[in-house]
């Protein structure tokens, strides 16, 4: 007998019994977005040479409620060391102060 006629199992080598190794899986940090934090989120106010003091005062007072003199002295903390922490909030309260600034287009950042 030949043994090319024999089944083709009889000729494989034996499968060893190791088992593959499971695929490495980079585990993500889940980003909070404040919803269930009591870290407080606060919004930055960047400088710009494109808004005079009076547009950029009239918006804080706006965007956060803040006096005149609140807002003067926070225009001029943006001016002279080019941003600011202009409010403090849940993040919620936080986008919405965001949203009125970028009404003139202020550029602001959400940081918490």
């Amino acid at each position: 007998m030949s043994t090319h006629n024999l089944p083709y199992a009889f000729g494989a080598p034996a499968e060893p019994d190791v088992k593959p190794a499971p695929p490495e899986v980079e585990e993500l940090e889940e980003e909070d977005v404040g919803g269930d934090t009591d870290d407080p989120w606060f919004v930055i106010l960047f400088n710009d040479e494109v808004h005079t003091f009076e547009e950029v005062i009239g918006q804080l007072m706006k965007a956060t409620g803040c006096s005149r003199g609140e807002a003067e002295d926070l225009a001029w903390t943006v001016h002279n060391e080019g941003k600011a922490d202009v409010y403090e909030g849940t993040f919620e309260e936080c986008f919405e102060v965001q949203s009125v600034l970028k009404e003139i287009q202020l550029v602001t950042e959400i940081q918490g």
